[in-house]
């Protein structure tokens, strides 16, 4: 049983509007401003606020009212969500309910992890909340539900095994009534994949593999008569994005297993490293993109695909944005996955550009001599050129090892340097 604690004294007299969040507030996250019911103020994962009060000119009058300690050594990666007034906030090691105005700790739970877990628990993303349910994961794979009165839990899901090098970090998503979770540990030669589960229930709808069974589509893209696409890699550690009126969720999928092209014949290595369109209610794939085939700098794409709908040439087009790891921002039909643009946005030296007829990369001689088996210095730095709300911590820490920070198209903090890799994917 997990332990929680109480304020008895103030969920007695504390009068709450209502518990339920339905599809309809999820969709129209950001429109009330009152609310954050999503991780980034709205399933588009623009991550931007209306609000206006808060001005270049007044910032600097802002101070603390109130705080409340998280109980977490390990630093606070998660974003909350709030509802009603409640904050909700989760770590590695526990879950709070937060009174917004006052900072009283209302309930929290405790997270208890399987015996035998030695991984550093934390935490990404957010809470899902969904019909008076909030949803998270923890480091040893289970996918849980709390009564967001009480903190109470209402069921649990295991839903991979630690042992087999499985870990789940990322926040799930309610889309279309569905919750969708995924997983982390493409590092460990694991296969990855996305979980749907009955919100109410927990139980498992769908299970959708983002490395293809021989004979599935993409399976030609892996070795015949071998195993390698068991252990491919291609986890989905960050969240999703949906568009409610094509019905589709956009989930990245990470670096592909082994970094060492050859047990995988320098083959395209699908789905990895590559955004994908899902029904939520079946986890049918409508279609994807590949954003790197045959990765050997471990530059996956499980960041944000954020939804726009923009003019291109004049004409109005649905699209999904990505700042990729791989130093390239792509601009892609969301309809269909199809490429509209690309283009480095931090230094490239291992592709000149992407082939819009083919959407891949054109290498240069520095990928070339690099697969040959030479040292060479490849530009982005693995996994540094990307968009997430911690690289101020990290930019700190580059510049004693001569990387360097940058502003990119205004809006994305870029960080990226030398990195040195020798026969066969190693950093060194």
């Amino acid at each position: 049983m997990k332990r929680i604690w109480l304020c008895a004294t103030l969920l007695g007299f504390w009068a709450a509007p209502g518990w339920t969040q339905t599809t309809e507030e999820l969709v129209n996250d950001g429109k009330n401003t009152e609310n954050v019911m999503t991780q980034s103020l709205g399933y588009d994962r623009k991550s931007y606020s209306p609000l206006k009060q808060i001005t270049k000119g007044n910032v600097k009058r802002l101070v603390p009212i109130w705080n409340s300690s998280l109980m977490n050594d390990q630093g606070e990666l998660a974003a909350p969500t709030i509802y009603n007034g409640v904050m909700y906030v989760i770590n590695g090691k526990w879950t709070f309910a937060i009174d917004v105005e006052t900072g009283r700790q209302i309930w929290r739970t405790q997270v208890e992890l399987e015996q035998g877990i030695v991984r550093t628990a934390f935490h990404r993303g957010a809470p899902a909340i969904y019909n008076g349910k909030l949803f998270r994961v923890t480091i040893d794979n289970h996918l849980l539900a709390l009564d967001m009165k009480t903190g109470k839990q209402l069921w649990n899901q295991k839903f991979a095994d630690a042992k087999e090098g499985y870990y789940a970090t990322g926040a799930p998503i309610v889309a279309n009534g569905v919750l969708i979770s995924g997983v982390a540990g493409g590092e460990s030669t694991t296969r990855g994949f996305l979980d749907g589960w009955d919100p109410d229930t927990g139980k498992k709808l769908w299970r959708r593999y983002t490395i293809p069974a021989p004979g599935e589509p993409g399976s030609e893209t892996w070795p015949r008569n071998s195993d390698a696409w068991t252990q491919g890699g291609g986890p989905t550690w960050r969240s999703g994005s949906y568009d409610p009126q094509l019905d589709l969720v956009y989930w990245g999928t990470g670096n592909a297993e082994p970094y060492d092209p050859k047990p995988r014949e320098g083959l395209d290595s699908l789905f990895t490293n590559s955004v994908l369109a899902i029904r939520p209610k079946t986890g049918e794939v409508v279609c994807y993109f590949q954003y790197t085939p045959n990765d050997v700098y471990d530059v996956d794409a499980t960041d944000e695909n954020v939804l726009a709908d923009i003019q291109v040439a004049g004409q109005p087009r649905k699209v999904m944005i990505q700042t990729n790891k791989n130093g390239f921002m792509y601009v892609l039909d969301r309809t269909n996955c199809k490429l509209i643009a690309a283009h480095p946005f931090v230094k490239v030296n291992w592709a000149t550009h992407i082939d819009m007829a083919t959407g891949r990369p054109v290498l240069t001689d520095v990928s070339k001599r690099f697969a040959a088996g030479e040292e060479v210095e490849i530009w982005p730095s693995r996994g540094t050129s990307e968009h997430r709300p911690h690289l101020r911590q990290r930019g700190e820490r580059a510049a004693s090892t001569k990387a360097r920070a940058a502003e990119a198209n205004s809006n994305w903090r870029t960080l990226y340097g030398r990195h040195r890799q020798a026969t066969g994917g190693q950093a060194r």
